[in-house]
This record gives structure tokens, C-alpha cells and sequence, in this order.
């Protein structure tokens, strides 16, 4: 990708996540250096490899860590991992697995606001009257270069439909379209490669399994939490937000319906390209809105037939301003 910074020293930042001392995430003393090491075999969770803990020593590079429902593979060192998932009830998995350049493992999670209270879409403030965001501490510094996959599409799609519905997604983001009267800033742009026989290093329950190089839109079975996922590896760079080395974006078609054009008769589908809007702005370095924010982009859920997302809200401006 064009206009890379080389790898520094500063950490991913995470805007959006809370931390809870109960789940370790920052160890002090003695027990931060000297941690024990994991079974050798099986997936791990937080608690079998605690923050504090070397990835060269416990030899966990490439073993699926979970907490909450969500996991990653945790990566080399100087590599932070991400998985974002967009659910049908605004809930929020997010979970980050950072390794600094010495093999040291830390975590951060996203609250999960949506389970405090039912959502109520029509008490949240309007769109281009709401300013809340949150970052994800990552963003492109060049042109982010995606592949097709080559399997089954969304909607039934051919593979030109497809790509162009998430081409105008991806579009929305580095155009920073809006109708709050916003201009865009975004300097990050993105070009479309080819179709691709490589898939999404995403597995049949929406976790981060493997990074090889590309970027890849496609479709599948992603389990039934989630509506589409989107997995971001990235890397430090001096004085700013992580680098992007690359980003995969699934669509859950075993377990929901979408459409490219949502209309009156819609009653469970989900509009391709306000997912697709929601997904990039993922890709792009921003994180979820929080309950009460619903009429945003950015919220975890883009609501069966609406095609609300496909513009961004005041709050989604703001974030990728403060990014770009």
C-alpha cells in the first residue's frame, strides 16, 4: 500500500474500549514479568495468557485466544489484532490482542453498553445532531487495497453488483458522505484489485484466524451473533494512530438476509451497503457508538431494512476527522 510509515514504538490506543482490572489488563510488579505460561495445546483465554505475558516464551504466536464470545490469533510481535462485529441487537464483542515489539501481550475490550438497557432507536438524537464517536487507535496512511472473493455473494448478487455496492460503502467512508453539511477531510483512499480465490481470515464463529497479505471482502458462515465482522491487523508507527497492514470484511449469509435495494415489503433483510458503510468506517480506524447513539453509522447495528447507515452522521465525521 502506498505512503506507509515505518513501525515505532507507540502503543494502539483504543478510544472505545473500557478496561476492567478484574480481566488484568495492565499488571504491575512482579507477577506482570514473570507470568506463567499456557497449556501448550488448545485455545486459550485471556486468563491462560495474561496481559504481561511473552508470546516468544509461552509460544502462543498463532493460537486462537477468546473472551466474551469473541477471539483472535494472537499475532507476532509488534502486531495489534482487532475484530469489530456489527449484530442485530446492537451488542458489542470488540476485542483487541496487542503484542509490543519484545513479544509482551496486552488486551482491551469494548464495553458492551447494549446489554445495560433495550435500544430505543427513536429516544437517540437525530444523525446530524449527534457528535459522539470513538477510534479504534488505527488508519490508513495510504490507499487501502481490497480483493473480491470468489465465492457466493450477499443478496444473491452478481459479482459486479456486489463490488459495487461495497465499493460505494467503502466510498462513503473516504468521501465522508453525509448530509450534515460536512466536508470531507479524509485523506486515506481505497482502490478495488480483483477477485481473489483467498478468503477473510474469519472462521465459522466471527473470530480473527489468519492473516495472509490481502484484504478480502466476502461471505459465508460467521455464526449467528454476528451480521458481519470485520478483522484488522495493524502496527505502531511514531506520533499516531497504528498503521493498517490490512483489513478483512465478512457478510453472514448462512444466518441473514440482505438487500441492495430495501423496499416497503422488507421485513428482516439487511441494506448491503449501509453494512458495507459500517464495516469500512471499521476498516478506516473508527470504532462503535455506544448505546443511545443508534442514529449513527457507527452504532453495532445498521437495523434490517433501513438504509439510514449508508450516510454518516455527524459522530461518524467528527472520528474520521479526528483520524484524517
Amino acid at each position: 500500500m502506498a505512503g506507509r510509515r515505518g513501525p515505532g514504538t507507540l502503543g494502539r490506543a483504543l478510544t472505545a474500549f473500557a478496561l476492567t482490572a478484574s480481566l488484568a489488563v495492565v499488571c504491575t510488579g512482579e507477577a506482570a514479568r514473570t507470568p506463567a505460561c499456557p497449556p501448550a495445546r488448545g485455545e486459550l483465554t485471556v486468563a491462560d495468557l495474561p496481559a504481561g505475558s511473552s508470546v516468544r516464551d509461552c509460544r502462543a504466536v498463532g493460537r486462537l485466544v477468546t473472551h466474551d464470545g469473541a477471539g483472535l490469533a494472537v499475532p507476532e510481535p509488534g502486531i495489534t489484532v482487532s475484530v469489530d462485529a456489527l449484530t442485530a441487537d446492537g451488542s458489542a464483542h470488540g476485542f483487541t490482542v496487542a503484542v509490543a515489539a519484545d513479544g509482551t501481550v496486552s488486551y482491551a475490550y469494548e464495553a458492551d453498553h447494549a446489554r445495560a438497557r433495550p435500544r430505543r432507536r427513536a429516544d437517540a438524537p437525530a444523525s446530524c445532531a449527534d457528535g459522539a464517536y470513538s477510534t479504534a487507535g488505527r488508519k490508513e496512511y495510504g490507499t487501502y487495497e481490497w480483493f473480491l472473493g470468489d465465492g457466493p455473494l450477499p443478496a444473491h448478487l452478481s459479482r459486479a453488483e456486489a463490488r459495487h455496492a461495497f465499493e460505494a460503502g467503502v466510498a462513503a467512508i473516504t468521501a465522508s458522505r453525509n448530509d450534515c453539511g460536512y466536508d470531507d477531510t479524509v485523506t486515506a483512499r481505497a482502490r478495488y484489485l480483483s477477485t481473489t480465490s483467498h478468503e477473510a481470515g474469519i472462521d465459522r464463529e466471527a473470530r480473527c484466524v489468519r492473516r495472509d497479505g490481502l484484504s478480502v471482502w466476502d461471505a459465508g458462515d460467521i455464526g449467528p451473533g454476528a451480521v458481519a465482522t470485520t478483522c484488522s491487523w495493524s502496527r505502531p508507527v511514531p506520533d499516531g494512530p497504528d498503521e493498517l497492514l490490512e483489513a478483512d470484511v465478512r457478510f453472514n449469509t448462512h444466518d441473514y438476509a440482505f438487500t441492495d435495494h430495501p423496499s416497503d415489503a422488507c421485513t428482516h433483510a439487511y441494506d448491503l451497503r449501509s453494512v458495507a458503510t459500517h464495516e469500512a468506517g471499521h476498516v478506516f480506524g473508527l470504532a462503535h457508538a455506544g448505546q443511545g447513539h443508534e442514529n449513527l453509522t457507527m452504532y453495532a447495528s445498521s437495523f434490517a431494512c433501513s438504509t439510514a447507515a449508508r450516510t454518516l452522521g455527524k459522530g461518524d465525521v467528527l472520528g474520521l476527522r479526528s483520524l484524517y
